[in-house]
């Protein structure tokens, strides 16, 4: 019998498939890209109170999710190498620490009693693991673990979920602002992307324990001032937040979540592969610029050399100069662009949508800066829609 249609004892419904998350995070492990689904269920549920995430262990939770795929609902082990885990560190040392904390966490969730009383139920995600030991002290090996069944049930019957990117929840230096962007990947594409809560929800949500931060200006600058930085820098959506106040005190906060648009996407993409020393005085451009030398003054050129060097040597051509106003498909440069990053969609359907997104500011580009906008705009086109 096949695992999806057995009852595992954590109250799974025996003749129901996953829900929409899974079938999403399936589609995503097949392109094999950078992307991944993580079920709205899980980013939604809280910290118990006085417990939170490290950022290596919430770093690990989020790879655990992208290695089980659209398999995370199964009572199976699940597998993956210490090497996707150290990202450039030489030792595994840390590792065993972060799964004794994914361990020991306490996640909780809005549930009933056996009376149908409204209850708050408690509960690990992690089961169990093994790391392997390598005897001679080796950087190689995996570790497997399993989900709880509690964790499955909200896998499993998830049909919301948020689009992280890997390199993305790699590059967050705030466990802060990691949970702000789950959160924001969440509603991004939502009719209202927008997260409001008061501050008993804001402390839950993001695992800031009582004793931090009790003035809000506090938590402003040290929590949503340095998540907003990062997220602004490494995400594919801004942040920014509405404080609600009784008199002079801050009783609830509204962020809301806006896309960028496709220049801004290809320079967070840009700014992810980019290694993170120096990122901060990326963000706050403190980075020394270097001032080209003034051009040097070249003899005009015989008449026989006004062909073009492209024509010559078979270089490429130079990059266009305006967007085309009719159909794309009779402009080469575009039409391969979106032909090979489109995601399959018909090209002149793309183009008329960047049109619209672009606007007047599309007269403004020309040459490299149009091609990598257009570029970027076919690819968050197709990342959003999925295949045709």
């Amino acid at each position: 019998m096949d695992d999806g249609d057995e009852d595992d004892g954590g109250g799974i419904a025996a003749d129901s498939g996953p829900g929409r998350a899974m079938r999403v995070a399936h589609a995503l492990r097949a392109r094999e890209g950078e992307d991944f689904a993580k079920p709205g269920n899980l980013v939604e549920v809280r910290f118990v109170k006085g417990q939170s995430l490290s950022l290596t262990a919430s770093r690990l939770l989020a790879l655990m999710i992208l290695a089980a795929g659209g398999d995370a609902w199964r009572p199976v082990a699940h597998k993956m190498r210490k090497a996707d885990i150290r990202r450039g560190h030489k030792g595994n040392e840390r590792i065993s620490d972060m799964l004794e904390e994914l361990h020991r966490t306490l996640f909780a969730i809005d549930d009933l009693s056996w009376r149908g009383k409204k209850a708050t139920k408690r509960f690990p995600l992690i089961q169990s693991s093994r790391e392997e030991v390598e005897e001679d002290g080796g950087e190689r090996g995996w570790i497997e673990w399993e989900f709880t069944p509690d964790a499955r049930r909200l896998i499993k019957e998830s049909e919301t979920y948020a689009v992280l990117n890997r390199q993305a929840v790699l590059g967050f230096r705030s466990t802060y602002a990691l949970r702000l962007y789950e959160m924001g990947a969440l509603r991004i594409h939502r009719r209202q992307s927008t997260w409001r809560g008061d501050m008993t929800a804001l402390r839950a949500a993001f695992g800031i324990a009582p004793e931090l931060y009790k003035d809000f200006a506090q938590l402003r600058r040290k929590v949503l001032e340095r998540a907003k930085a990062e997220i602004d820098q490494l995400a594919h959506f801004t942040v920014s937040w509405r404080e609600i106040r009784r008199g002079r005190a801050v009783v609830e906060i509204e962020f809301v979540f806006q896309p960028k648009d496709a220049p801004e996407q290809l320079a967070a993409t840009a700014e992810n592969e980019r290694h993170s020393a120096g990122r901060r005085a990326r963000r706050e451009d403190m980075v020394e610029r270097v001032v080209a030398p003034p051009p040097v003054k070249r003899l005009a050129a015989p008449p026989y050399a006004a062909l073009s060097q492209a024509a010559v040597s078979g270089a490429p051509s130079p990059a266009p100069s305006t967007f085309p106003e009719g159909s794309v498909r009779w402009s080469k440069t575009f039409a391969q662009i979106a032909q090979a990053h489109g995601g399959g969609w018909d090209i002149d359907l793309i183009a008329a949508a960047y049109r619209e997104q672009m606007g007047d500011r599309l007269a403004k580009l020309s040459g490299a800066k149009l091609t990598r906008s257009w570029t970027g705009f076919c690819q968050a086109f197709a990342a959003r829609r999925g295949r045709p």
